[in-house]
C-alpha cells in the first residue's frame, strides 16, 4: 500500500475550527495494492467534513447498514457526526483521494456549489483536473509556505466549483462526453507545444475524429486545433514579455519549428508580429 498524507500542524485528531470560513485540515491519497483490507471504522464519525474521491477500483461503502459498492468517478461526502464505514481490498486496486475540512460556513459553502445535502454519494466524473487539485493540496499542506491556509481553501472550492460545473454541464451533454473532453483538455495543456494530431488522439481514446471535434466544440464553443493555438499563441506572448528568447526560440518553446509561420500564425491571432508585441511591452 502506497500512501501520500498530510496534516495541518501534524496533528491527526478532528479539527473544528470556525475562525475562518473554510479551513482544509488533512489530505491524502491512498493507493491499495497489498495491503488486502484497508479499513476505516468510525461509528460516530468525526467532527469535522471529509470527502473523498475514488480514483481507480472500488470502495465498500456502508450507509445504515447496508453495503454500496462505490465505483471509480464517484465522489462520497461526510458531514461532522455521521457515521463512516468503509473498506479498500488490494484486489481490486484502488486509489482514492481525501480530504478533512471544517469552518463555520462550510454548510453555505455546499449549498452554495449544490453539493447533494442528502446523498453520500454522487458522481462527478474521471476528469485528471481532480486528481490534479489533490496533489497540490497535499503537497501545499507538506510544505507550509507563505499563506498555504489560504490557497488550500482556494483549491477545495476549485474542487467544489468543478463539480458544480459537472453537475450543471453533465447533465446536457452527457457525463462520457464531459469525461472525454476534460480529458483532451488536461491533454491539452500538458502538450501544447508538442506536435499533436487530433486523428491520433482521438484513435488514442477509441472516438471517430468527428464526433471528438464536434463534442469538443459544442462544450467549449471552438474547435481542438483552435484550443491548442489559444493555448500557444498565450505561452508566446508571455515569453515574449517575460524572457529574453529569440523568436525562433519562442516558437520552438511553444511548438513550432519554423518560426516565419509562427510569425504569420502570432501576427493573425494577435494582430502585430512578435516583435511589434514585444516592444509594446517594454
Amino acid at each position: 500500500m502506497f500512501t501520500n498524507v498530510a496534516y495541518l500542524h501534524n496533528s491527526l485528531s478532528d479539527i473544528v475550527d470556525t475562525s475562518k470560513s473554510l479551513i482544509v485540515t488533512s489530505c491524502g491519497y491512498y493507493n491499495v495494492h497489498s495491503r488486502p483490507v484497508v479499513s476505516t471504522e468510525r461509528p460516530n464519525g468525526r467532527k469535522d467534513y471529509q470527502l473523498l474521491y475514488i480514483v481507480k477500483g472500488k470502495g465498500y461503502f456502508y450507509f445504515d447498514d447496508k453495503e454500496h459498492i462505490i465505483s471509480e468517478g464517484n465522489m462520497i461526502l461526510y458531514r461532522p457526526d455521521e457515521t463512516q464505514m468503509y473498506y479498500y481490498h488490494a484486489e481490486d486496486k484502488t486509489e482514492v483521494y481525501w480530504v478533512h475540512f471544517t469552518g463555520r460556513h462550510v454548510e453555505s459553502i455546499l449549498e452554495y456549489y449544490q453539493l447533494p445535502e442528502t446523498e453520500n454519494v454522487f458522481f462527478t466524473g474521471t476528469s485528471p483536473d481532480y486528481q490534479w487539485m489533490y496533489r497540490q493540496m497535499i503537497q501545499e499542506l507538506q510544505l507550509c509556505r507563505p499563506n498555504y491556509e489560504e490557497l488550500l481553501s482556494l483549491m477545495l472550492r476549485h474542487i467544489f466549483i468543478m463539480i458544480n460545473r459537472y453537475i450543471k454541464e453533465g447533465k446536457k451533454t452527457g457525463s462520457d462526453i464531459q469525461n472525454e473532453i476534460e480529458r483532451a483538455t488536461h491533454y491539452f495543456n500538458e502538450n501544447y507545444n508538442k506536435q499533436i494530431n487530433i486523428d491520433e488522439y482521438a484513435r488514442s481514446r477509441h472516438m471517430s475524429t468527428c464526433w471528438f471535434i464536434r463534442s469538443f466544440k459544442q462544450i467549449l464553443k471552438v474547435t481542438p486545433m483552435q484550443y491548442i493555438l489559444s493555448l500557444r499563441m498565450a505561452n508566446a506572448q508571455n515569453l515574449l514579455e517575460s524572457t529574453q528568447y529569440n523568436i525562433s526560440e519562442i516558437a520552438e518553446a511553444v511548438g513550432y519549428d519554423n518560426s516565419l509561420y509562427f510569425s504569420r500564425l502570432f501576427h493573425k491571432h494577435i494582430g502585430v508580429s512578435p516583435s511589434e508585441y514585444r516592444k509594446s511591452r517594454m
